[in-house]
């Protein structure tokens, strides 16, 4: 029996494996993610970690299931662009909570029960809508470019709210800048602009431009 206080260790399996992978990356970037780190987080023995991983690849494929496991699906029946719109909504915060993740969403050759089930579910709202196979791929595709794009975009942009962007757009605002950039100046001058942007907004803007350039091609 354990000694009072010392608690017992759960079991080591596959799931504690990528829920710690998970953790590191957050923490530190998807480069972060060693099987010895993974180990030293487990408190165990890096070798060991091969009794329920084939290797670092397999680890790299269950976290991207960890993570299109936390979007929310849409259910057979739903109008097609309520639902793809829900879904890229859900899609994003996923990613925002682990931005590691978009450079790795489409790389993996092996892709698990939660990655299979998020593009049949898409698919099978695309399909129901009466767009043709390759409509349906098509469509699944441009959202999907819009969408990740926006993250990398958000994730990388040197300001997070408009205070921020104010301070960037007026240490880009001289001079030299409004002469020969004169369409980039009005852009950065603009206070109605600076004031009113939001990220979430300039997000639903362009997915609204996106679903609505879309039409069912087929049956």
């Amino acid at each position: 029996m354990p000694r009072a206080g010392t608690g017992r260790r759960s079991p080591l399996r596959r799931e504690r494996v990528v829920v710690a992978a998970v953790q590191i990356a957050d923490e530190h970037g998807v480069t972060g993610v060693t099987m010895r780190a993974v180990a030293a987080r487990l408190g165990v023995e890096a070798m060991s970690l091969y009794h329920h991983v084939s290797g670092r690849d397999d680890v790299l494929d269950g976290m991207i299931d960890t993570v299109l496991a936390e979007v929310d699906l849409p259910a057979s029946g739903e109008p097609w662009r309520e639902a793809m719109r829900a879904r890229a909504t859900s899609t994003r915060a996923a990613l925002s909570r682990h931005p590691w993740a978009v450079g790795l969403l489409d790389s993996r050759s092996t892709p698990g029960p939660a990655t299979l089930r998020h593009h049949d579910a898409v698919l099978g709202i695309l399909r129901e809508a009466r767009f043709s196979v390759r409509g349906a791929v098509r469509a699944f595709s441009i959202v999907d470019s819009y969408l990740y794009g926006y993250v990398l975009q958000e994730l990388n942009l040197p300001f997070s709210d408009a205070e921020q962007m104010d301070d960037v757009a007026r240490g880009l605002l001289h001079d030299q800048v409004a002469d020969t950039y004169p369409h980039l100046a009005e852009v950065v001058s603009s206070q109605t602009f600076m004031s009113a942007w939001d990220a979430d907004t300039e997000f639903e803007a362009g997915l609204t431009l996106v679903l609505d350039a879309l039409e069912p091609d087929g049956s």
